[in-house]
């Protein structure tokens, strides 16, 4: 009999969009199937043709989902030196415009069947659950295991009336969180707090950037700063063009390649012309590509960020990184080429003397903690799987929620899930909380998609 832990990692999106939810828990799968000891899949979301148009960047579609399983893995084994055995499923989703993510359509815990149920990593805990109307995780599974990327209270309250919506979402968070997770990793202490929750890095970068870092010693970097990421105001362009406006004199003679492509692009522009230093603004790139290689200081004054990747990555490649002093970057703290600041003075400081400094070489300890193994190796410290083994299924007769034990007198905790089960449950409440019309169950054309089977009468 094969006793192979499973581990089941559901994800909020999918290559080809280059985003945090997509990219790290696909290296998660790769790097705990490594040594063969456990059973792995990666659970991430199919999109019908229309919602795939709005994402995916360069008109990249999929007519099925072995079709976009197979573009996943070449972009895997193109960055990582092993091959990785693990198993992809898909379950339906749909793109949110207004939210600028991808909500579930359905149980999703269904992908997984019963019998094969056993560890679930639920990458974005909040997001992955407020529309959740099925089965319990915590009834299905042995042990479930939160993972929080998002500051989703920072970009909440940067919108209008965002300090009322960020205290609604909050407990919703907590609500959903404490309902369906009997763990919580958050990747810094930027996010919000948990109960049961604990602060540990669990990413890695991608194996790329070591190398380039390794390459980077041979040669005298002969770029000056630079900044990468998704053209949005929230992601530090705001932070960063105010520092740079209003210390033009002191910072005379910088000169900053903005790259990222997004709904702000054109407002980016216009405010870096208003400059007088000269600010380039690129469209967006893979942080990988040779255009990086020769810059030798990399500026984030972002604080939406959990823990920012192009942060990690800058470091990786062996570039000076100047970084606000804030919770998002407390990881980098240790590396001898992450400066922080403060404030705005010390921000000119910093870009000042780093342009006239060479950045230190990356020693193999300071390496090896960039590392997806080293990632791997504190997630597995943390989240503790073992515990699995000794926790009891309550496994009911029915696939539904109704079927676990409820006692309102004994267990407050089901009593809340029993609430969220019913409000969850009703189509109004769910337009109420910003759900799709109709995700209660999947769609026709996401069923015939996914092969899934389609109720008498739809």
């Amino acid at each position: 009999m094969d006793k192979k832990r499973h581990i089941a990692i559901f994800t909020t999106a999918s290559l080809p969009w280059l985003t945090g939810t997509a990219v790290n828990p696909l290296f998660r799968a790769a790097y705990l199937a490594k040594d063969g000891d456990r059973k792995v899949t990666l659970v991430i979301p199919w999109l019908s043709l229309k919602h795939q148009k709005l994402v995916y960047p360069n008109n990249i579609t999929f007519s099925s989902p072995s079709e976009q399983e197979a573009h996943v893995r070449q972009w895997l084994e193109e960055r990582i030196p092993f091959v990785a055995h693990f198993s992809i499923c898909f379950y339906p989703g749909k793109f949110a415009v207004d939210k600028g993510s991808i909500l579930a359509a359905g149980d999703i815990s269904e992908v997984i069947p019963d019998e094969e149920a056993d560890i679930a990593i639920l990458e974005e805990p909040e997001h992955l659950t407020w529309f959740h109307h099925g089965k319990r995780w915590k009834t299905k599974f042995r042990l479930v295991i939160g993972i929080v990327h998002t500051n989703y209270l920072e970009y909440v309250k940067r919108e209008k009336h965002g300090r009322v919506k960020a205290f609604m979402l909050k407990y919703a968070n907590s609500w959903v969180v404490d309902i369906y997770c009997h763990k919580v990793i958050r990747l810094s202490a930027a996010t919000q707090d948990y109960s049961k929750s604990i602060i540990c890095n669990v990413h890695g970068v991608n194996p790329k950037f070591l190398e380039i870092g390794l390459q980077s010693r041979r040669h005298d970097f002969t770029k000056g700063t630079y900044y990468i990421g998704k053209m949005v105001w929230s992601k530090g362009y705001k932070e960063l063009l105010k520092l740079l406006r209003d210390h033009q004199k002191e910072l005379a003679g910088l000169e900053v390649d903005l790259y990222g492509s997004g709904e702000d692009s054109g407002q980016v522009q216009e405010a870096a012309k208003e400059l007088e230093l000269v600010v380039r603004v690129n469209p967006g790139r893979d942080h990988a590509d040779p255009v990086f290689h020769d810059y030798k200081v990399f500026l984030n004054p972002s604080t939406t960020d959990v823990v920012c990747t192009t942060t990690a990555e800058a470091l990786a490649m062996g570039k000076i990184v100047i970084c606000a002093n804030h919770p998002s970057n407390d990881f980098f703290k240790q590396f001898p080429n992450c400066r922080t600041y403060d404030n705005s003075n010390e921000f000119v400081t910093a870009a000042r003397k780093a342009l006239t400094e060479q950045p230190a070489e990356l020693t193999d300890a300071q390496r090896h903690a960039l590392s997806w193994e080293a990632a791997t190796e504190r997630f597995l410290r943390v989240a503790e799987l073992d515990q699995a083994s000794a926790m009891k299924l309550e496994k009911g007769t029915s696939k539904n929620f109704a079927s676990t034990s409820f006692n309102l007198g004994k267990n407050m905790e089901d009593a809340s899930a029993y609430l969220h089960y019913v409000v969850s449950g009703l189509e109004v409440s769910r337009r109420a909380f910003g759900a799709f019309p109709g995700s209660l169950q999947p769609d026709k054309e996401q069923r015939q998609e996914l092969g899934l089977a389609i109720p008498a009468g739809k």
